[in-house]
């Protein structure tokens, strides 16, 4: 336990470093001005405070709730609403405002979990590192694929099946690319925002017809036109697209060809 610590008048600030999935890393700090630690400055935000932090030695998940003012430029909550801060990794320490470069004293870590806003405050569950424990262990038998299309279990090569485009037009959740994809190649894919207001957001694909897409929901933030987005293609899940769209049978994470409960009902012929 770091000296400072135990002096009967403490200097101890909150300290929150923040990063998001696209990389972008900001930090918090309790004090009343703003400090500088490793590169990174701790912005002022007195606001910011944890709830009691719970920890054990076991396997049960770390339970802290985040609770602050939506006063910071990059955390607003529009664009917490919007997604832009879903799944973002949160290290929560304790440290010296007089010495910020000194010892520290870690509290927890995890990523962003439910986020609810109310009157321009925000309050954020943190999911601990043993969360991932509550996923179930075994899997159930499927006809379907059971992967993400490109992830370790399916390998399938997205840097092939993904393009870069430029919307035309957008409305509500149709958008409108320079670009005809193969008829129902980009159904079930996503569109990814490189500029506009939804830079960094990611829409889900439901359906795709020539140049025109349909989205899941409308974007969360006005579409400019001729903006740059990226375009991935999707995966149904059925064996036959596994085969003849990617060629991937091999890596196919279900059992298309298992009789199902209906086995049992039928006659003989």
């Amino acid at each position: 336990m770091p000296t400072w610590i135990e002096q009967q008048l403490t200097s101890a600030t909150f300290l929150w470093t923040l990063q998001r999935r696209d990389g972008a890393t900001i930090g918090f700090t309790t004090h009343d001005r703003d400090l500088h630690i490793d590169g990174l400055t701790y912005r002022s935000a007195p606001g910011m405070l944890p709830s009691a932090i719970e920890r054990s030695d076991g396997f049960d998940a770390d339970n802290v709730e985040l609770s602050g003012a939506l006063t910071s430029n990059a955390i607003d909550e529009a664009g917490l609403l919007a997604g832009r801060w879903d799944g973002a990794s949160l290290r929560l320490e304790l440290a010296n405002w007089e010495n910020p470069t000194g010892p520290r004293i870690f509290l927890t870590r995890g990523e962003l979990g439910s986020v609810e806003t109310s009157d321009g405050a925000f309050t954020v569950t943190l999911r601990g590192p043993t969360s991932v424990l509550d996923a179930p262990l075994s899997i159930d038998t499927t006809p379907d694929c059971r992967a993400a299309l490109g992830d370790r279990k399916c390998w399938v090569d997205l840097a092939q099946h993904r393009r870069f485009v430029r919307v035309i037009s957008a409305t509500s959740a149709t958008v409108t690319i320079d670009w005809a994809a193969p008829e129902g190649n980009l159904a079930f894919g996503s569109l990814r925002w490189f500029e506009g207001a939804n830079s960094g957001l990611e829409s889900r694909i439901l359906a795709s017809t020539g140049a025109t897409l349909s989205l899941d929901e409308p974007p969360a933030f006005v579409v400019e036109p001729d903006v740059l987005v990226e375009v991935t293609s999707g995966c149904d899940k059925r064996f036959a697209t596994c085969a003849a769209r990617f060629a991937n049978t091999i890596n196919f994470r279900g059992e298309p060809h298992l009789p199902g409960n209906d086995l049992l009902t039928r006659y003989a012929a």
